[in-house]
C-alpha cells in the first residue's frame, strides 16, 4: 500500500458472494412482527399478498449467509465494489490524527445505496409474473432505485413521493420518471388512505407506505417493495459492510475503532454496520458503533421501544421498534430520507440491547459537516449522509484534541447532487434546525396502540 493512497477497491474475483444475516449471530432474538388484527405472530401467509416467497423466506430467515443470485450479481458488477476512500485531505483540515474512511455509495446508478435492495426485489418478483411494483419513497432515493431496477426486469414501477420531497425535489422526480417509474404526490386523491389528509398536506413515509401497500393489495399482478426498515431489506445492504472490511484490510487497517451511518428507516446504517458487529459479537474487532438521525425526527434517541405500525393507516403488521408513533409528522426538513417515524426492528433490537449508541444533530450542523467535506474531497454529499460527516467531524476532533488515532469507518450513503436546493438554502442562512418539541412528542407518542 502507498503511505498516500486514498482509493481502496476490490478485484472482481473479490465480489460479495452472499448477504450477511445478522439475526444468526444475535445474543437474544429479536421480537416478532405481530398481525395488526390478531396480534399474534405473522407468518408467511400473512405476507404473500405483498411479497414473493423468496423475500418472505429472507425475512424469516436465521441462517448467517444467503447466496447472492448470479442475475442479481451481474447487475452489481455494472457499480459494485464501491470505493472505500480514505479522506487525508479532510483529516489535514481538522487538524486530526484519526483516520477516516469513507465508504461511497454514491457510485451506484440511482445515486444512492438503495440500488442494492432495489435490484433483487424486483428479480425476485420477476419470477413470479408480476406486472407491477408499487412503493413509498422520501427524498428520492428509493423510488429511483426502484424504477431503475423494475426497467431492467420489465416490471412498471408505481412511486408515492412524500408531499415535502415531491415539491422541493423536482429533478428527483424527473430521475424516476427517466427510468420509467410513475410518480404521485403522497398524501394523493388517488387511495383512501391519501384521502384522509387535506390537500397540500407535506406527507410523510408512514402516509406514503399506507397508499402503496393499499394499491398493491388491491390487484394480484401487483406486489409492494420497501426501502428500508424490513429484514431482508437490512440484508440486502450488507454487501456494504462485507466489501468495507475487505478494504480496511487492503489499506493496511486490522479493524475500525468507529463505525457511523446516518440512520432514517435503518437499512443504510445496518448495511454498513451489522457485518462490524458481527466482527465485534466474534471478538474479532471492538469497534462503537454510532447510528446518527436528524434532532426533527429522533427515533432512536427519543422514541420508546414498542410494537407499532409501520404505516399511518395501520396496514402493515406490528414491529417492535423505536418508535415516535405511526401518527407523527416529521418536519420538512431537507434529509427526506431520515423523516421515518419508526425504525428498522434489526437496528432498534441492537440499540435496545447495548450493542449499538444512536445520537441526534441538528440540520445545520449536518451541512456544516457537508460543505466542509465536499470542499476537501470533492463530493457533495446527500443531506442525509451529512449527518454521518458531522459525527465523524465530531469524533476526529475529539481525537485532535485527546491525540488518539482511532479508524473512523463513515457510511456516505449516496451524493447530492439533486439535493443542491439544500445546500442553497444552507448557504444563504435559510436553513432552521427544528428540534422536536416535548408537546409534539408527546402528543405523537400517544397513538402507539397498547399491546
Amino acid at each position: 500500500m502507498s503511505a498516500d493512497q486514498v482509493m481502496f477497491t476490490l478485484d472482481e474475483s473479490e465480489q460479495v458472494t452472499h448477504w450477511y444475516n445478522v439475526v444468526a449471530d444475535l445474543p437474544t432474538p429479536p421480537p416478532p412482527p405481530l398481525h395488526p388484527g390478531t396480534h399474534e405472530p405473522v407468518g408467511p401467509d400473512d405476507l404473500a399478498a405483498l411479497f414473493p416467497i423468496e423475500l418472505i423466506l429472507q425475512e424469516v430467515s436465521t441462517e448467517r449467509y444467503v447466496e447472492i443470485p448470479e442475475p442479481v450479481r451481474e447487475v452489481y458488477r455494472q457499480y459494485r465494489p464501491s470505493p472505500l476512500y480514505r479522506a487525508r485531505r479532510w483529516e489535514q483540515k481538522l487538524g486530526t490524527s484519526a483516520r477516516i474512511y469513507f465508504k461511497y455509495e454514491g457510485v451506484s446508478p440511482a445515486g444512492s445505496h438503495k440500488t442494492n435492495t432495489s435490484v433483487p426485489q424486483v428479480y425476485y418478483n420477476s419470477l413470479h409474473g408480476v406486472r407491477r411494483l408499487t412503493t413509498e419513497t422520501g427524498a428520492g432515493q428509493w423510488g429511483t432505485a426502484l424504477a431503475y431496477a423494475c426497467s431492467l426486469f420489465g416490471l412498471e414501477c408505481e412511486v408515492w413521493q412524500v408531499g415535502a420531497s415531491y415539491d422541493s425535489k423536482p429533478q428527483r422526480r424527473t430521475l424516476i420518471e427517466v427510468f420509467g417509474g410513475s410518480v404521485h404526490r403522497s398524501p394523493s386523491r388517488l387511495t383512501e388512505s391519501g384521502k384522509a389528509f387535506p390537500e397540500g398536506h407535506p406527507g410523510s413515509l408512514g402516509i406514503a407506505i399506507s397508499e402503496a401497500v393499499e394499491v398493491a393489495a388491491q390487484d394480484e399482478t401487483t406486489k409492494y417493495a420497501l426501502g428500508s426498515v424490513l429484514n431482508h431489506v437490512l440484508l440486502h445492504q450488507t454487501v456494504i459492510g462485507e466489501e468495507a472490511l475487505r478494504q480496511l484490510t487492503k489499506a493496511g487497517e486490522p479493524g475500525a475503532d468507529v463505525v457511523i451511518g446516518c440512520a432514517g428507516g435503518g437499512s443504510n446504517f445496518a448495511g454498513l454496520a451489522f457485518p462490524f458487529l458481527r466482527e465485534k459479537l466474534a471478538g474479532a474487532q471492538s469497534p462503537r458503533i454510532l447510528a446518527v438521525e436528524p434532532t426533527s425526527c429522533p427515533t432512536l434517541t427519543r422514541g420508546e421501544y414498542r410494537y407499532d405500525f409501520g404505516d399511518t393507516a395501520g396496514l402493515t403488521p406490528l414491529m417492535k421498534m423505536y418508535t415516535l408513533g405511526h401518527d407523527f409528522v416529521p418536519s420538512p426538513i431537507h434529509a427526506g430520507g431520515l423523516r421515518y417515524h419508526g425504525m428498522a426492528p434489526l437496528v432498534s433490537h441492537a440499540v435496545h440491547e447495548g450493542l449499538i449508541e444512536a445520537t441526534a444533530l441538528h440540520q445545520n450542523e449536518c451541512f456544516e459537516a457537508g460543505l466542509e467535506f465536499a470542499r476537501t474531497q470533492g463530493i457533495v454529499a446527500a443531506p442525509e449522509s451529512s449527518h454521518a460527516l458531522a459525527q465523524a467531524r465530531r469524533e476526529a476532533l475529539a481525537a485532535a484534541e485527546s491525540g488518539a488515532e482511532p479508524v473512523i469507518v463513515v457510511g456516505l450513503s449516496g451524493h447530492g447532487l439533486l439535493e443542491l436546493g439544500a445546500y442553497e438554502a444552507f448557504l444563504a442562512g435559510r436553513l432552521e434546525d427544528d428540534p422536536l418539541s416535548d408537546a409534539d412528542l408527546s402528543a405523537a407518542l400517544a397513538g402507539i396502540p397498547q399491546i
